[in-house]
C-alpha cells in the first residue's frame, strides 16, 4: 500500500452546498491555504451528524488558524441542502459540504467503498503547498473527535513553521517540543 502523506492534492472541481447556496469548489480554491477534507459515508445517517456537528462547533477555531474545513460524501449537493433544511443539528454547519456523487474525490483520497458507493471516515490535512500532511481513515462505526484534530492541525502548523522541531505525543500548543538528532524534515 502506497502512502498518501506528502503527496500532492489531486486536481478536482465539485459542487458544494455552503451558506444556503450551491457553488463550485476546486483544487485551485485551496492554493496557499490549509485545508481539512472530512469524508463521511452519507447524509441522513447516524454517526455522521455527530461528527459534522462536532466540526461545526470547532469551525471558528479552525478558521482562526487559517484552516478551511470541507466535509465530503458521495451525496449530491441537492441532498446536502435537503439534509441541512431537514435537520436542526446540520443547520449549524457553516463550512462547505462537498458533493462527490461520482466518487472521484473519494477514490483520489483512497476512502471509496466501491461496493457500497460510500466513503470511509477519512480525515486529511492539506498544507498551503497542496501536500497532504495528515491522513486518518476509520471504519464506518468509529466517530472522530474535532478536539483531537485541532491539536494535530496545531502540531502540523508548528512543524511547518519550525522545521527543526517536532511535536511529541500529547503535545499541545505552547508545549515543549523536541529537536531531533537527525534532520527528519529535510530528508523528506
Amino acid at each position: 500500500m502506497e502512502t498518501i502523506i506528502n503527496s500532492q492534492l489531486p486536481e478536482f472541481s465539485v459542487q458544494a452546498y455552503h451558506n444556503g447556496a450551491f457553488k463550485t469548489v476546486s483544487s485551485d480554491d485551496l492554493k496557499g491555504k490549509w485545508s481539512i477534507f472530512f469524508f463521511y459515508p452519507a447524509d441522513f445517517t447516524f454517526v455522521c451528524p455527530t461528527e459534522l456537528v462536532d466540526m461545526a462547533e470547532k469551525y471558528n477555531e479552525f478558521q482562526a488558524m487559517g484552516v478551511e474545513v470541507y466535509s465530503v460524501s458521495t451525496d449530491t449537493h441537492f441532498v446536502h441542502k435537503a439534509w441541512h433544511d431537514a435537520s436542526e443539528s446540520i443547520r449549524k454547519i457553516n463550512y462547505p459540504m462537498l458533493a462527490d456523487p461520482t466518487g472521484k474525490l473519494c477514490r483520489a483520497f483512497g476512502v471509496m467503498i466501491e461496493e457500497a458507493g460510500l466513503a470511509y471516515r477519512g480525515t486529511f490535512l492539506v498544507d498551503p503547498e497542496g501536500k497532504i500532511k495528515l491522513a486518518e481513515v476509520s471504519d464506518l462505526g468509529i466517530g472522530r473527535n474535532a478536539d483531537e484534530l485541532l491539536r494535530k492541525v496545531e502540531a502540523a502548523q508548528f512543524v511547518a513553521a519550525n522545521p527543526n522541531e517536532v511535536c511529541p505525543a500529547k503535545w499541545k500548543k505552547g508545549g515543549e517540543t523536541l529537536k531531533p538528532s537527525i534532520d527528519l524534515v529535510g530528508k523528506i
